[in-house]
C-alpha cells in the first residue's frame, strides 16, 4: 500500500537539526527545503496496491534518494548506508538522527517498479518545472534548443567471436538445465558440452592459436554445438505456453545466439565456415548486454555501448530532453523527436533546434521542414582538392542551370548514381555536365578538373535547395550567435559526464536511459539550487546557532515560539524580532 510522508515536521528532523552544519547553500540543503515540492507520493500511487498491505516507504523519499545517489555517484548499498548515517543525506531526506529509512533491496525494488510503470521521467520533468518556478527557465515565449550526442560505454563485457558464441551457448544451456532441475555443469557433461561451462573457453579448447586451420575447425565445432543447443531449446520452448516467463526468457537467449551466428559467421568460396569479414552496424558485441552496439563518435573515436542524445535550452542551460539510442545510430537519428520532446517537456514553442554538421544532412533538414520546425546546422566544409569546389559554381535551381567560374553556362543534366532518402528510399542523383568543347579552351581548366576528354561535372543533391539555404545562412550575421549558443549543449554534456553518465551502471538501454534521466535531473537541480532567486524556507536550526544539546534546544525553541512580534511591523522587523527561528510545523508543499 502507498506510504505517505507525515506533513508534520518534528524538532529532530535532519533538515532542522543538521542544516546549518551541512551548509545552507549546499545541494543537500536545497533538497531538504524543496523535496516536497519536487516529488509527491501521489504521483507514484499506481506502483502500489490501493487498499491492501502495510504502508510502503514513501516513494517521494525514495525518489529523493535516487537523486542523491546520482549526485554522489554511489551504489545501492552505499546509498542505504548514507541515508542511515550521513548528516548531509539526513538533511536532504528530512530523516531523524537514528532513523534508517530504507535498505538496499527497497531502493532496488522501487527503481524496478519505476521502470516497469514508465515513471522514470517524473523526476526529470520535476527538475524542469523547478527551473520554471524560480525563473531560471522562462515561463512563456519561444526558446532555442541545442542538440548533441555523446557515447555511453556499455556495462556488458565485449568479446571476440569465439567467446561470444561460447557465451551465447552457455546462456541457452543455463535455462535448459534449470528447466530439468540439474546444474548446468551436469547438463552440459551429459551432452558433451562441458568446455562451455569452464572458466575460459579458449583455455578449455587447447589449440594452437597461430594455426589458421585449427582456428577454423574450432569455429566449425562451436557453430555445430550452437545449432545443437538451439535445436534442444526450440524443442523445450514448445512445451511452455505463450505467456510463460520461462518461454519469454528462452526466446530471448535463442534470439541472441541466432543473431550472433548470423552476424559473425559466413561461408567462404569453398563452403567452409569463417569469421565474417567486416562489422555489421547491428552486430551484438556482448551477450551480457545484447543491446550494446559498436559505435563511433568520429572517424578515429570508437566505443562499445549506447549513444546519449541531449537537448538543452540555450538561454537557461536547462537540459530539456534526453534519449538513449543504439551505439551505432547516426547523430541525427531521432533528432526531430528530441526537439519535439523539448517542446513537450518545457511547454514552450521551439524557435529553432541547433546542431552540428552531423544534424545537417538533407533528409534530416527535410524532416524538420515537414514538421514545421527550424533546424540550424552548419554545413560541412568542402574538401581541399586543389580545384574549384561546388560553392564556386552558381547553381540556379529555378532555371536549372549552372554557371562556372569562367562564365560558361550549362543546362545539361546527367545521371550520377543514387542515395538513401529520409524514408529509406533510393533517390536518383543528377549532375550538371559541361560540354567538352566548353572546357577545352577555357583558361581556368587546369584549376577546374583533371582529364583530357570530358567536361566538368557538378553534382546536384536531391536536397540541394535546403543545403543552399543553409550555406547562405551560414555566411550571415546570425551564424556567430548560433556558434555561441550551440556550445551550451557541450558544457551540459560535460556536466553529465562529470556525474558519471559516460559509464553505464546497468544492463540494457531502458535502464541506461533511466540513469541518464537521473543524471540530467541532478544537473538541472544544481542549476536551480545555485539560482539567485532560490532561498531556503527554513532558517538556521537552534542547535546550529547555540551549540546546545538536544534537550536545551527544545526548551529554548519552546520559549522563543511563545514570543509573538507586534502586529504591523514590516516583514524584516518581524523576522528579526523572533531571531529568525521557526517552530516545527507543517512542511512546505503540503
Amino acid at each position: 500500500m502507498l506510504g505517505k510522508r507525515n506533513p508534520q515536521a518534528t524538532l529532530f528532523d535532519g533538515d532542522l537539526v543538521y542544516r546549518s552544519h551541512v551548509g545552507e547553500n549546499t545541494f543537500y540543503a536545497y533538497l531538504g527545503a524543496h523535496r516536497h515540492e519536487l516529488f509527491r507520493d501521489e504521483e507514484f500511487a499506481e506502483l502500489y496496491c490501493a487498499n491492501n498491505g502495510r504502508p510502503s516507504v514513501a516513494p517521494s523519499l525514495l525518489c529523493t534518494a535516487l537523486v542523491l545517489q546520482a549526485y554522489d555517484r554511489c551504489s545501492d548499498q552505499e546509498a542505504a548506508e548514507r541515508a542511515a548515517y550521513d548528516q548531509r543525506w539526513k538533511v536532504a531526506l528530512g530523516t531523524t538522527e537514528f532513523e534508517r529509512p530504507f535498505v538496499k533491496s527497497t531502493l532496488q525494488l522501487f527503481r524496478a517498479q519505476v521502470l516497469t510503470h514508465e515513471k522514470g521521467r517524473l523526476p526529470f520533468e520535476a527538475s524542469i518545472a523547478a527551473a520554471k518556478k524560480v525563473g531560471r527557465l522562462k515561463a512563456d515565449g519561444k526558446i532555442r534548443a541545442a542538440l548533441d550526442t555523446t557515447a555511453i560505454l556499455g556495462r556488458g563485457a565485449v568479446k571476440d567471436t569465439y567467446n561470444l558464441i561460447g557465451d551465447g551457448i552457455l546462456g541457452v544451456m543455463r535455462l535448459l538445465a534449470r528447466h530439468t532441475g540439474k546444474s548446468v555443469e551436469r547438463w552440459a557433461q551429459e551432452r558433451d558440452l562441458s568446455p562451455y561451462t569452464g572458466s575460459s573457453l579458449k583455455g578449455e579448447m587447447a589449440i594452437d592459436w597461430d594455426d589458421k586451420e585449427a582456428r577454423r575447425k574450432l569455429l566449425e565445432q562451436e557453430v555445430a554445438d550452437a545449432r545443437k543447443v538451439l535445436k534442444l531449446a526450440r524443442q523445450a520452448r514448445s512445451r511452455w505456453s505463450a505467456n510463460c516467463k520461462q518461454r519469454t526468457r528462452l526466446e530471448r537467449v535463442i534470439g541472441v545466439l541466432d543473431q550472433i551466428l548470423l552476424d559473425d559467421v559466413e561461408e567462404d568460396d569453398q563452403g567452409r565456415l569463417q569469421i565474417h569479414q567486416g562489422t555489421s552496424g547491428d552486430r551484438i558485441c556482448s551477450v551480457h548486454d545484447p543491446e550494446m552496439r559498436h559505435g563511433r563518435k568520429s572517424a578515429k573515436v570508437r566505443f562499445d555501448g549506447h549513444k546519449l542524445a541531449v537537448g538543452v535550452e540555450v538561454e537557461s542551460q536547462v537540459i530539456a530532453a534526453v534519449d538513449v539510442m543504439a551505439g551505432s545510430a547516426k547523430d541525427d537519428e531521432g533528432s526531430l523527436e528530441l526537439a519535439q520532446q523539448v517542446e513537450a517537456n518545457t511547454g514552450l514553442e521551439l524557435e529553432a533546434a541547433l546542431g552540428d554538421c552531423a544534424y545537417g544532412t538533407g533528409p534530416n533538414r527535410e524532416r524538420f521542414a515537414d514538421a514545421g520546425m527550424t533546424l540550424l546546422a552548419k554545413e560541412p566544409a568542402r574538401p581541399e582538392t586543389g580545384f574549384f569546389n561546388k560553392d564556386e559554381f552558381d547553381i540556379d535551381l529555378q532555371a536549372m542551370s549552372c554557371r562556372c567560374p569562367a562564365g560558361e553556362v550549362t543546362t545539361t543534366l546527367v545521371s550520377a548514381g543514387s542515395m538513401v532518402g529520409k524514408n529509406g528510399e533510393r533517390l536518383q542523383l543528377k549532375a550538371f555536365q559541361f560540354a567538352p568543347g566548353q572546357c577545352a579552351s577555357c583558361p581556368l581548366r587546369d584549376r577546374c578538373f583533371k582529364g583530357n576528354h570530358a567536361g566538368r561535372l557538378v553534382r546536384l543533391n536531391p536536397y540541394e535547395a535546403l543545403h543552399q539555404a543553409a550555406r547562405q545562412w551560414q555566411h550571415g550575421e546570425g551564424f556567430a550567435v548560433f556558434r555561441e549558443q550551440r556550445q551550451v549543449v557541450e558544457h551540459r554534456i560535460a556536466r553529465m559526464v562529470q556525474l558519471g553518465v559516460r559509464q553505464a551502471r546497468y544492463f540494457g538501454r531502458a535502464k541506461t536511459l533511466f540513469q541518464a534521466l537521473m543524471v540530467a535531473t541532478v544537473a538541472n537541480l544544481t542549476l536551480v539550487a545555485a539560482h539567485g532567486l532560490v532561498a531556503s524556507d527554513t532558517p538556521l536550526s537552534i542547535t546550529g546557532l547555540l551549540g546546545a544539546t538536544g534537550a536545551f534546544a527544545t526548551v529554548a525553541l519552546a520559549l522563543l515560539s511563545s514570543h509573538r512580534p507586534p502586529e504591523g511591523l514590516p516583514n524584516a522587523d518581524r523576522l528579526s524580532s523572533v531571531a529568525n527561528f521557526k517552530v516545527a510545523g507543517c512542511r512546505p508543499g503540503f
